[in-house]
């Protein structure tokens, strides 16, 4: 007991001496752990007489007392010290624009569809949807395609082996043309729609897939010509393209459900070994390449219709959504599009946010 005034002494010496939060924990454990001084010294109680212990004591306890004190006093300012040094360490500048969070990206195909939506939609232009699992007199026999044509083969359209209530064998549609039937049927005439989706064909190399996206526009209307194709067509693409020096080149075609039927082309500049589309494609280093089919819609699929072609007639259009995004945004690979690489949607993803406006510019991106 003679040595308790000086191990205090030392304790409360070295626990102000203590720089780290560690040196402190091991000073509280040589003292008040289960072998430390403080604690020994409160188990030799046991073995004093009462007037030792009356006498004795009250010394070791204030010692534990004022060890335990100390070591609290010093890790708190320790504590306090660390984190002032952190706060001088880690100031923000305020005026600093805050860290972009993460956020989703929109698929080109999306963003595209949003775009062709906003164009269409200012040249009155209203989007329609039908079913993707359509049956065949939709699909092929109302767009005057008859049973012998080869787009109805196994290998080149998904049937499935069960047929509808009326019959029909049932398919995934292989364009959305079909929406063009089912609108005229059910709204009537005039009618100026678009119809953007989904569709299928039985066919996979390097520039095609089995599903992609197309758009198809239908016009009917009294007194519907040509020239009304030609200027909607190239009013969209310039808009699309975002280019005033788009020229078109109208080559004659076959389609069944068009008559007449043109193939539109559209001019483009090699730039560095890459297409650009527009100018003239009989310019010098410029050439001509297909974007879409179109014509005149034929009598008989306005008949189908439950039109009169006598009183009405219209145009129609069509073309890959797809393909349209490999051109405005110079992608090379139509595989790509659906690979589910985050790297690549990540490079020509777009914000979510941005969307297109006529006004804005229908290609924002982020």
């Amino acid at each position: 007991m003679e040595n308790l005034d000086q191990q205090q002494a030392a304790t409360l010496a070295a626990i102000a001496e203590a720089g780290t939060p560690e040196a402190v924990e091991a000073i509280r454990v040589s003292a008040l752990g289960k072998q430390g001084w403080v604690s020994a010294l409160l188990k030799s109680l046991g073995g004093m007489t009462p007037d030792q212990r009356q006498s004795e004591g009250p010394k070791i306890h204030a010692a534990r007392e004022a060890v335990t004190a100390a070591l609290a006093d010093r890790k708190n300012a320790l504590e306090s010290a660390a984190l002032e040094a952190r706060l001088a360490a880690e100031t923000v500048d305020l005026s600093l624009p805050a860290p972009q969070a993460p956020r989703g990206s929109v698929h080109p195909v999306s963003q595209v569809m949003d775009e062709l939506a906003e164009i269409f939609a200012d040249m009155g232009f209203a989007a329609a949807s039908g079913p993707e699992i359509e049956d065949d007199w939709h699909n092929f026999t109302a767009l005057n395609m008859p049973e012998t044509h080869p787009a109805r083969a196994m290998h080149d359209t998904f049937y499935f082996p069960d047929k509808d209530a009326e019959g029909r064998s049932m398919l995934l549609r292989t364009h959305t043309s079909p929406v063009q039937i089912r609108s005229m049927i059910a709204q009537g005439a005039p009618i100026r729609i678009i119809a953007p989706g989904r569709v299928y064909r039985s066919d996979s190399d390097a520039t095609h897939t089995p599903m992609f996206h197309q758009i198809e526009g239908l016009v009917i209307d009294k007194g519907i010509h040509l020239g009304h194709l030609k200027w909607t067509l190239e009013t969209f693409l310039k808009a699309f393209f975002e280019r005033d020096d788009i020229v078109l080149r109208l080559r004659p075609s076959y389609f069944p459900f068009t008559e007449p039927s043109v193939e539109v082309d559209v001019g483009y500049t090699l730039i560095n070994g890459k297409r650009v589309v527009g100018g003239s494609g009989d310019a010098e280093n410029g050439g001509w390449m297909e974007v879409l089919g179109s014509g005149m819609v034929n009598r008989k699929v306005i008949e189908f219709g439950g039109l009169d072609p006598d009183e009405w007639q219209g145009f129609a259009f069509g073309t890959g959504v797809d393909r349209l995004a490999m051109l405005k945004y110079g992608m090379d690979d139509l595989r790509a599009f659906f690979d589910g690489d985050v790297r690549w949607l990540g490079h020509y993803g777009f914000g979510a946010l941005d969307v297109p406006t006529l006004s804005g510019g229908v290609g924002v991106r982020s």
